[in-house]
């Protein structure tokens, strides 16, 4: 008898953990079904705690609805949002097509041996292989000008991903004090109050995180555009603030701005190619090592070490999305330890 009860334990042990596992499986399939979104909850997230304390400071001291107070503060974000994009997209617009246009008699310079890409081509012995390969070349500078089917899928899924994401930005805050009503009334006052604090605290160290990065990007952005205007690069001003805007993300995000900058001051000359190049090499070690651990440490109050490590293990972990949420994830665990009674050494990290 005892050995056919132990029997059917075993059996509904076994059972159960296969259950387990089923399930495990099966939920992180569902997740994987949907990272996308999730994605997009999450930069949501992030956006909604940015721009929370504007809208809270808003109301508090002009507008008394919330709704109205919301509804400025995106207004104003989408606003300035757009009016880069517009400086930003227009001017390379207009530069790709003038690209475009200009392909056909690039070839044939570089075929022929004149102008400055036929004398960059016999010095590199690239000549040969244009003339041998030309109706290829040809081939190639003629798909430039044909849509790409790809790249407008990606266009309109960009589009979609970034009102998706405003829109749930939007109710987030929106809906923030009646959340946090609805916390307290369930978990009492004391607990209540204690995670009211815990969130403010979060909402911070967020909103330091995205004032510690654009001060960095406007530091990058100025120096590029100080450089190649002095280079004599066209459109320098354009180009420093693409520069700015890609170097936002943590440590591939300055790489990205500079391999175009250091493409467009190519293209003007070979000697201001070389400089920019050398320029960006140094500043990206001063800013992965010197500028993002001290000013990050400072706005989201960790160490540089923590900073740095944060950044290098969530890109290695989860890539962009990792290195962009990593500094302000490290600032939310320092808050919750905190609160969880961490020594004063330890939380603070100084």
């Amino acid at each position: 008898m005892s050995s056919t009860s132990d029997d059917r334990l075993t059996a509904r042990r076994v059972v159960i953990v296969i259950g387990l596992v089923l399930a495990t499986l099966l939920a992180l399939a569902l997740l994987w079904a949907a990272r996308r979104v999730l994605v997009w909850i999450l930069v949501a997230a992030f956006l909604a705690a940015a721009l929370k304390p504007a809208v809270d400071h808003l109301q508090r001291r002009f507008v008394r609805r919330r709704t109205i107070a919301t509804l400025l503060v995106f207004l104003a974000a989408t606003g300035l949002l757009a009016a880069v994009g517009t400086l930003i997209v227009v001017p390379l617009v207009d530069e790709v097509a003038r690209f475009v246009e200009r392909v056909p008699e690039l070839v044939r310079d570089v075929r022929t041996g004149r102008g400055r890409l036929g004398e960059l081509a016999n010095r590199f012995g690239l000549r040969r292989y244009a003339q041998t390969h030309g109706e290829q070349l040809q081939e190639y500078g003629d798909r430039l000008g044909r849509p790409a089917l790809g790249l407008v899928r990606g266009a309109l899924e960009a589009v979609v991903g970034t009102v998706t994401v405003i829109v749930l930005a939007y109710l987030m805050v929106l809906e923030s004090p009646r959340l946090g009503g609805a916390l307290l009334a369930v978990t009492g006052d004391g607990t209540g109050d204690r995670l009211r604090r815990v969130g403010r605290e979060c909402g911070r160290t967020v909103t330091g995180y995205v004032t510690g990065n654009l001060v960095i990007s406007l530091i990058c952005g100025s120096l590029t555009f100080v450089v190649l205007a002095a280079l004599g690069v066209p459109f320098a001003a354009v180009i420093a603030l693409v520069v700015a805007v890609t170097d936002l993300v943590p440590l591939v995000g300055a790489t990205i701005g500079a391999l175009l900058a250091t493409g467009a001051a190519f293209v003007h000359s070979p000697t201001a190619g070389i400089v920019t190049l050398v320029f960006f090499v140094l500043y990206q070690q001063v800013e992965n090592h010197i500028l993002q651990p001290v000013i990050m440490g400072r706005a989201v109050r960790l160490n540089p070490l923590t900073v740095l490590v944060s950044v290098l293990l969530a890109a290695e972990l989860a890539g962009l999305v990792g290195a962009l949420l990593a500094i302000p994830a490290a600032g939310i665990l320092q808050v919750l330890l905190r609160e969880a009674g961490l020594p004063r050494g330890f939380r603070r990290g100084r």
